[in-house]
């Protein structure tokens, strides 16, 4: 499935990350990309919910395809994000990513717990990074069927 051509609209990942560098590496990697995928960065847990419930100055925010979920995070760390995100009912369906630095084995374990849809340790080499997002744009973009809605 190659959701440039079965689509009308511009694949969107939503990066929840406060990380000034990874955020960088991240659009760096997007550049390399074989579609054009349009990235929308928050810095904290709850700018991140205020832009997936379209609240404060997210009013128009548009629904991303998958979010990129670092752990580690200001206001609401990225757990904290995830059992609400997967608590309501439409943004439930959006693929979560976890992104992250921690192998901690009670943060894979509750992240899982609460329906992220895979966890994935973040490299600190650029080229390995650019590579996972390289596989997560080829994964999620070219071979899954995401939800319209």
């Amino acid at each position: 499935m190659d959701f440039a051509k079965s689509s009308k609209q511009k694949p969107r990942i939503l990066l929840v990350e406060d990380n000034p560098g990874d955020i960088r590496l991240t659009q760096e990697a997007l550049k390399e990309s074989t579609i054009d995928i349009a990235l929308d960065v928050v810095s904290d847990g709850e700018l991140a919910l205020d832009f997936l419930m379209k609240r404060n100055k997210y009013t128009d925010a548009l629904r991303p395809h998958i979010i990129l979920l670092d752990l580690n995070l200001p206001k609401k760390n990225g757990i904290e994000v995830l059992k609400e995100l997967k608590a309501h009912d439409t943004l439930k369906k959006i693929p979560v990513i976890v992104l992250t630095t921690s192998d901690a084995e009670h943060d894979i374990s509750k992240a899982y717990s609460y329906h992220a849809n895979c966890y994935i340790l973040k490299p600190v080499d650029f080229d390995d990074f650019a590579k996972v997002i390289r596989l997560i744009e080829l994964y999620w973009f070219n071979t899954v069927q995401l939800p319209n809605d």
